[in-house]
């Protein structure tokens, strides 16, 4: 019987789902990253590191929200501060004190927040500190990393897929972005022979939450280069923030951007976003600084929303402990160390996992001359982006499905604080049977 054959009997409540969603939703699905072949499985419950779909198979839960949930889902500590918040107030549409408890706990943590401004989403936040370097610089054009994501809007969507024709954004916001690779010595060249760039923005970690890993140097040579040139760093921490350290991946690496883009955990897996930064910069929004024509105009109907307030809180006081971050981060290294430790006993060239911390990706491309562990580079950009061969990992994610594990895309994932070291060795348990499943379908 074939994967396929498989996947759809198993998973029968989401296939009937699957098509009802197809008349509702464009390619029936709601994100872009949820959209599956042969189609999606759609999830009813959840508790911890482990989700249901509607079928009731459990899963290994590694998307975690998105990576949102670092304490994974349904945590108590997040869940009683919804409840004690929800009967007070979802929407006061007004000031109130819990945003400035948030605001505190995130400029506790991220060196660079002198000032904050809460968004709904970390596409919102990435817009927004846009506008503000253009405003504050008064220049146009933006570097951005090929690869490197930082939300769907027009001014960052291009560049962020190799494979995106960018239909429908303008010629004039095109003109106005310059795509480089991670490279200091091109990004130095560049900001010598103009006078026109405003920022660059990029992920710490690398394109793709760290699939496509920079330097351990680049991060302190981007910001020496971009100080002496007088351009704004704009770093997009909506993954990396409170995850890969308690201040993000740039105080992890001892620098200071600029502007720092946060979402997903910011909100205790609630939606909301926010922009920190330097205060001079954030200033121009602020009514009283530049009268009603000199200041930045930003609104948001869910801006601090009390809601995701109470959750934000409640998450960023737990993970100013450092206790999350530090376990989920061993559990991801464990898991990366044991897989890789599978594909060399099997004899898997081209196989490799690979992470940061709590942050892992799958590699699977027998063609390439890779050894287990060995981070992928020097490859086309499209193959580093989709992790692969498409074909392998279109029957691997099926595979994994039907072995109880839910990876981002069938290649990447989130290792959460209550992932405990018996889930890890199962993951693996169903990693090396999943293997099995697709070398039998070949």
């Amino acid at each position: 019987m074939s994967l396929e054959h498989l996947y759809r009997q198993r998973f029968a409540g989401s296939d009937v789902l699957a098509a009802r969603a197809l008349q509702r939703f464009p390619g029936g699905a709601t994100h872009d990253g949820r959209y599956a072949d042969p189609f999606p499985l759609f999830m009813e419950r959840a508790s911890g590191p482990y989700k249901w779909d509607v079928d009731d198979n459990r899963m290994i839960d590694y998307w975690c929200g998105h990576g949102a949930l670092l304490l994974g889902h349904g945590h108590p500590v997040i869940v009683t501060a919804i409840e004690r918040q929800a009967p007070v107030s979802t929407h006061l549409g007004a000031s109130h004190r819990l945003e400035l408890e948030w605001a505190d706990l995130i400029a506790e943590l991220i060196p660079a927040a002198e000032r904050v401004r809460f968004t709904a989403s970390g596409s919102e936040a990435t817009t927004l500190a846009l506008r503000i370097a253009r405003a504050a610089t008064g220049k146009t054009t933006l570097i951005r990393f090929a690869g490197h994501f930082h939300g769907w809007h027009d001014a960052l969507a291009p560049g962020a897929d190799p494979d995106d024709p960018n239909r429908g954004v303008l010629p004039e916001t095109l003109a106005s972005l310059i795509i480089l690779p991670a490279d200091l010595d091109q990004v130095e060249a560049t900001l010598a022979a103009r006078n026109d760039v405003a920022a660059v923005i990029l992920e710490p970690t690398g394109a793709s939450y760290g699939s496509i890993p920079l330097p351990a140097d680049f991060l302190p040579g981007l910001r020496d280069i971009t100080n002496r040139y007088g351009v704004l760093l704009i770093a997009d921490e909506v993954v990396t923030g409170f995850r890969v350290a308690p201040g993000g991946a740039c105080a992890r690496a001892g620098i200071q951007p600029d502007l720092v883009c946060l979402a997903k955990i910011v909100a205790g897996g609630l939606p909301g976003g926010a922009l920190a930064g330097r205060a001079d910069l954030l200033d121009l929004l602020a009514h009283d600084e530049h009268g009603p024509r000199g200041r930045i105009r930003q609104q948001g109907t869910f801006n601090a929303n009390p809601l995701s307030a109470a959750a934000g809180i409640a998450m960023l006081r737990e993970v100013a402990t450092g206790k999350p971050g530090a376990i989920a981060a061993q559990r991801g290294e464990m898991l990366v160390q044991m897989l890789n430790d599978l594909f060399d006993a099997k004899g898997l060239r081209g196989w490799t996992a690979f992470g940061d911390g709590s942050i892992f990706h799958l590699f699977v491309d027998p063609a390439t001359d890779l050894v287990p562990g060995e981070i992928p580079r020097n490859l086309p950009l499209a193959t580093l982006k989709r992790g692969g061969d498409a074909q392998i990992l279109r029957r691997l994610r099926m595979a994994l499905h039907l072995n109880g594990v839910d990876l981002m895309r069938g290649r990447s994932g989130f290792v959460s604080a209550v992932h405990s070291e018996a889930d890890i060795r199962a993951t693996v348990a169903a990693v090396e049977a999943s293997i099995e499943m697709v070398i039998n379908e070949e």
